[in-house]
C-alpha cells in the first residue's frame, strides 16, 4: 500500500495529528485523526471557516492506514478551499465489524463538535472513501443518522459500561456529498458471486486476500449481512433518504464490486431521489491509483482526482 507513495512529487504529511477518546464503540480506545489542510488555512483569519473532507482509507478493513491517501489529500488541499481529515479507524480481525463504522462516527461527532476550534464548517462537510473505506463513506452517515434519530426520541445517558446510549449533536451539521472509490457495498451476495460480474477475471484481487479480508472484518458476526453498516446497498429506502442527496461513484470496470455499485446508484435514485454522478473508470482494475511502481506517476489517477475535486468544489459552493 506504500509503494504508491514513492513516485514524484511526493504526497504531503499531514499538518497535525489529532487523538481522539472512542465513545460509540463498546471497544473502548483512542484513534487518531490526519488533517491534511490547504495553504489559505495555514493563513487564515480566526473567523475563517473551511469546508472538509472526512476520509476513510482502503484496506479490506484489515490492514492500511489513513495516510494511505495522502496524494488525494494533496489534490483536495490544492484544488480545493477543503480540509481533508483522514481516520485511523481500528482494524480487523483485533477490532471486526461494526468498529470500524462506530470509530467512523466517533471522528465525525468530534470534527463537528470541535468545528469552531480547529476552523472547520460543519455546515460544509463530505465524506470519502478507497474501496473498504467507499464502505464506510456510506456506513458511517448512516450509522450517525441512526443514532442521532435515537437521541432525539430519548435523553443522552451512559449505562454502566459507559456507552452511549444516546449520542448528542447541538453543533448543526451538513454533510453536502458522499464520493465512494470503487466501493465494497454488498456483503449479502457471497464474494465468488461478485468477482463472477467481472469481465476480466485476471484483474480481481486474489481470493486467498479477500477471503482473509472478509473473514477478520466478519469474525464472531453470526447474523444477517444485510445490515445496512455492512451493507448500505441493503440499507432500507426510508434509511437512505436521509443520506446527502449529492453521491457521487467511482467503480472500476475491471472489478467484481462494479455491479454493486451499479445496482446500488439505481436504489438511490429510483428508491431515495438523489443524484448520483456515476463514472466507471475504463479499463482499471480494483486500487487503480495505487501504483506499485515507484517510478510511475499515473496520469489517469492525477486527471480523476481533478475531476473529484472539481465536484466537490461545486457542492461546497451551494447554498
Amino acid at each position: 500500500m506504500a509503494l504508491h507513495k514513492l513516485p514524484h512529487p511526493r504526497p504531503p504529511r499531514p499538518h497535525a495529528v489529532i487523538s481522539i477518546p472512542v465513545t460509540v464503540s463498546p471497544r473502548t480506545g483512542r484513534i487518531k485523526l490526519l488533517l491534511y489542510a490547504p495553504p489559505s488555512y495555514l493563513a487564515r483569519e480566526a473567523y475563517q471557516k473551511h469546508p472538509v473532507v472526512v476520509n476513510f482509507h482502503g484496506g479490506g478493513f484489515t490492514i492500511g492506514s489513513a495516510a494511505d491517501d495522502a496524494r488525494f489529500a494533496h489534490a483536495v488541499t490544492t484544488q480545493t478551499d477543503a480540509l481533508l481529515v483522514s481516520v485511523e479507524y481500528r482494524l480487523a480481525p483485533e477490532y471486526p465489524f461494526p468498529t470500524a463504522v462506530e470509530d467512523g462516527v466517533d471522528a465525525i461527532l468530534y470534527l463537528i463538535e470541535h468545528a469552531h476550534k480547529l476552523g472547520i464548517d460543519p455546515h460544509n462537510m463530505a465524506v470519502n472513501g478507497f474501496s473498504a473505506g467507499g464502505n464506510l463513506a456510506f456506513s458511517v452517515p448512516l450509522k450517525l443518522i441512526e443514532l442521532l434519530s435515537k437521541a432525539q426520541a430519548a435523553s443522552n445517558t451512559q449505562d454502566s459500561h459507559g456507552e452511549r446510549n444516546g449520542v448528542s449533536c447541538p453543533t448543526p451539521y451538513k454533510i453536502r456529498a458522499i464520493m465512494a472509490w470503487y466501493p465494497s457495498l454488498d456483503f449479502t451476495s457471497p464474494r465468488a458471486i461478485r468477482k463472477a460480474t467481472n469481465p476480466r477475471q485476471d484483474k480481481e484481487l486474489p481470493t486467498i486476500l479477500t477471503n482473509l479480508f472478509d473473514a477478520s472484518y466478519l469474525l464472531d458476526y453470526n447474523r444477517d449481512n444485510q445490515s445496512p453498516y455492512l451493507s448500505p446497498a441493503a440499507a432500507p429506502a426510508n434509511l437512505l433518504r436521509g443520506l446527502p442527496n449529492n453521491i457521487v461513484l467511482f467503480p472500476c470496470q475491471w472489478d467484481g464490486l462494479a455491479a454493486e455499485a451499479y445496482r446500488f446508484k439505481e436504489r438511490l435514485e429510483c428508491d431515495a431521489g438523489k443524484e448520483v454522478m456515476f463514472h466507471v473508470i475504463p479499463e482499471a482494475r480494483h486500487g487503480f491509483d495505487r501504483a506499485p511502481n515507484p517510478f510511475y506517476s499515473s496520469a489517469k489517477r492525477e486527471n480523476l482526482y481533478r475531476r473529484a475535486c472539481a465536484e466537490l468544489s461545486s457542492f461546497f459552493a451551494r447554498d
